[in-house]
């Protein structure tokens, strides 16, 4: 008798939210992205968008401003609660500060039970501005890979995020780069997929929902 075949479970994707900070006082916008670190397990080599997972101290984080109207109704129609819409949007927030050195922050308490990682918020007597974000994009990576993330794309006018940009060492050729140029860096698909999703919305083109970019059989999906 033989044995039975092993069933192979897919990995479960984890929570994580980027960050795309536009500086339109050009004529063409400009993001600001970084490469990652060639020792990376995850898209090493590649120029992204800040960003990482959503962290358990995210979700007890209080911000100074929530969600405009438009964004929050968009968050809701993405699978997200809003308790769970509002930790991946501060988890954005605070991955750019720790990846960039800029603060998309306001006057206020991040409270008692936010993680370490908003100490540098809570020493400054700051907390994350949620009103200021518009939501691009989510995309899950495909069934296949090893590593696998939910990921949200947020974006944000340049001008609301204040400090130097300084990378930490995640990041590597930090800087602002032209969408016209951006598009010619090693990029992954999915970076590929929101810069044109940012170019669409400074020409005025909308949706009416919010695209996922996502995978059947390894080829990628995009729903709207």
């Amino acid at each position: 008798m033989t044995a039975p075949a092993m069933v192979r479970r897919g990995i479960r994707p984890r929570d994580a939210a980027s960050l795309v900070l536009i500086d339109t006082v050009e004529d063409e916008p400009r993001i600001l992205m970084g490469r990652r670190h060639s020792r990376m397990k995850f898209v090493p080599d590649a120029f992204v968008f800040p960003g990482g997972k959503l962290d358990a101290g995210d979700r007890g984080v209080r911000a100074a401003a929530g969600f405009g109207h438009l964004t929050a109704r968009m968050m809701e129609g993405a699978a997200a609660s809003r308790a769970k819409a509002e930790a991946l949007a501060a988890a954005a927030i605070r991955e750019t500060f720790e990846e960039t050195g800029l603060l998309v922050a306001a006057p206020g308490d991040v409270g008692i039970v936010a993680g370490e990682g908003w100490s540098p918020f809570r020493e400054r007597g700051l907390a994350p501005r949620l009103d200021v974000l518009d939501f691009v994009a989510r995309a899950i990576t495909p069934a296949s890979s090893p590593i696998r993330f939910h990921a949200r794309f947020f974006a944000a006018p340049a001008q609301v995020a204040t400090g130097e940009v300084k990378g930490s060492g995640e990041l590597e050729d930090l800087g602002w780069y032209p969408i016209s140029q951006a598009l010619k860096l090693p990029v992954i698909d999915v970076t590929e997929f929101v810069l044109h999703e940012i170019a669409r919305r400074h020409k005025g083109e909308t949706r009416s929902r919010i695209p996922l970019y996502s995978y059947r059989n390894d080829k990628p999906v995009v729903r709207a």
